[in-house]
């Protein structure tokens, strides 16, 4: 008797939607904080986007996770996925996505304690977002079934460049008084 491999084509699906969503969020967050668009979206609006992404991204994890558990092609308990290491599917690979997911979880728990443990606290665990972003990178291109695939190495070179993109903005680009980036003039040297 075949097998009904629904299970299998929602995992996929939902693991590079999740990992689209995180794109989404760490795009958003780097937007948030060095503005390139003011004049275009306001702050509030950027903010509410980034964290309403992080939960989408959130949920389709847990539809990635349900779905590998329930797939009959790969024994995977739900013990392995709170546990790195644990799986028998390329364990290496899926304790990364493993990571990445906890991560994630607790970069976005952190939204509503940001008074409680301070701004500065929250800030420092916000830089964690980085590590979530190339764990589920390397995740992805080493757990992936269609990792292989043209359209898969876009997706996740798209995605690591705009990162990367956004990443120098936010650093070579200087804000203004009020904290803004400004589109540097050509005829200005960056500073050093």
């Amino acid at each position: 008797m075949k097998s009904d491999p629904s299970f299998w084509y929602l995992a996929r699906a939902s693991g590079l939607l999740a990992y689209a969503l995180l794109t989404a969020s760490v795009l958003a967050g780097l937007v948030l904080k060095s503005r390139p668009f003011d004049r275009l979206l306001r702050p509030a609006a950027v903010t509410d986007l980034h964290r309403f992404v992080a939960l989408l991204g959130l949920g389709s994890v847990a539809i990635h996770g349900a779905a590998l558990v329930l797939d009959s092609a790969v024994e995977i308990s739900p013990l392995a996925l709170l546990l790195p290491g644990l799986a028998p599917y390329r364990p290496l690979a899926t304790a990364l996505g493993t990571l990445a997911a906890e991560g994630m979880l607790l970069v976005y728990v952190s939204f509503p304690l940001r008074k409680r443990i301070g701004a500065r606290n929250w800030r420092r665990l916000h830089w964690l977002t980085y590590a979530v972003f190339a764990l589920a990178t390397a995740h992805g291109l080493a757990a992936g079934t269609d990792s292989g695939t043209t359209w898969a190495l876009a997706l996740y070179g798209a995605a690591t460049g705009a990162v990367l993109g956004a990443t120098a903005w936010r650093i070579l680009v200087p804000p203004t008084r009020g904290g803004h980036r400004r589109v540097p003039d050509r005829d200005r040297p960056l500073p050093v």
